[in-house]
């Protein structure tokens, strides 16, 4: 018999072999919610990432797999800010009375 006892050689993969354990939070829930609630382009970014993370993960390639799950929590935490300067610019604005909702403007002649 051989080393490994007629067990799968994993050898292969970017991740320099076979790594037992769950693979990386793909931080999908977070993925979704800012692009609900924030920046639909960055947040659709990170939705893109976080659905790699499990296949490449089940494919052997652990680097690639952390790679798409680190990059999925940056697109998600940009979104975020991006929504958070938004929300902050519109009350700014609003406050300052930049907008008129449903106000009238009244002229005398």
């Amino acid at each position: 018999m051989t080393e490994n006892q007629g067990l799968p050689n994993y050898s292969g993969g970017q991740g320099g072999g076979y790594q037992p354990g769950p693979p990386p939070s793909n931080n999908l829930v977070w993925a979704i919610l800012t692009t609900i609630f924030c920046c639909l382009p960055f947040g659709i970014v990170s939705i893109v990432q976080a659905a790699k993370v499990n296949g490449l993960w089940a494919q052997g390639e652990q680097t690639a797999a952390q790679e798409a799950a680190n990059s999925a929590k940056k697109w998600a935490i940009i979104s975020a800010a991006i929504g958070a300067v938004w929300i902050v610019l519109v009350v700014i604005l609003s406050i300052a009375g930049v907008f008129t909702f449903g106000g009238t403007i009244s002229t005398r002649y």
